[in-house]
């Protein structure tokens, strides 16, 4: 028997206790029972709206998961040069421990992106207190600030010297001012506060990107566990 969802009246297959489309959970009502004056029958039993998140349910999944990934996108961890993909595979294997716990057993593809949400947040938040911690440690406890600084001058003299060669290549004036406006940016990122605000804003960047990312793996497995379910059915 086919019914048509009062939602979004997309036809839901027989058996389909939820709509496959938007998640809403149908309901079956006896005539006979009615005409006894009963009161229904509904599907053995009550249904999640697949378009919902049980965040109990999904922070038990996701948290363990966030955690060893955080530390994994870190400096701490030679795999954080793969974080985004990383990030991405975690966000979407949260998915499936979380939608093995839930009726229907199935997701909606914005249920699965907040998922990866939380996931990402998560990540991104341990990974850049990690790789904070990881700088501090080398900088004020291994007695390393000098080779830091070393290498942080370097870093700036390469991006200087890629400045002027773009600069060139596009054909731009190289005033005196331009000049002068490069040598204080220069000095501006040799400085303390410079080194640290271009390394804080880096982290930033990067824990935004893995929020991203964990909240696509997080979508892209709940539209395919769902595709699944659908073949399977």
């Amino acid at each position: 028997m086919e019914l048509t969802c009062s939602r979004c009246h997309q036809t839901v297959l027989g058996g389909y206790c939820y709509c496959p489309t938007c998640g809403l959970p149908q309901l079956i009502y006896s005539a006979e029972n009615s005409a006894d004056g009963g009161q229904g029958n509904r599907w053995g039993e009550a249904v999640r709206d697949a378009n919902s998140v049980d965040w109990k349910s999904a922070f038990r999944s996701t948290l363990p998961l966030a955690i060893l990934a955080g530390l994994l996108c870190s400096m701490l961890s030679p795999a954080g040069d793969f974080g985004v993909l990383l990030m991405s595979g975690t966000a979407a294997w949260a998915v499936v421990l979380y939608m093995r716990s839930q009726r229907p057993v199935w997701v909606t593809v914005r249920a699965g992106a907040r998922v990866g949400l939380v996931c990402g947040i998560f990540a991104g938040a341990l990974a850049f207190a990690a790789s904070g911690c990881e700088l501090y440690t080398e900088r004020y406890i291994l007695h390393q600030g000098s080779q830091i600084d070393a290498d942080w001058k370097k870093f700036v003299d390469l991006d200087t010297q890629l400045s002027q060669r773009i600069t060139a290549w596009a054909g731009m004036p190289n005033s005196s001012d331009v000049q002068a406006q490069e040598s204080q940016q220069e000095n501006w990122m040799l400085t303390p506060e410079g080194h640290a605000g271009f390394v804080v804003g880096n982290f930033t960047f990067y824990s935004f990107l893995l929020v991203l990312f964990a909240m696509a793996g997080g979508a892209l497995s709940a539209r395919l566990l769902k595709r699944s379910q659908r073949t399977g059915s």
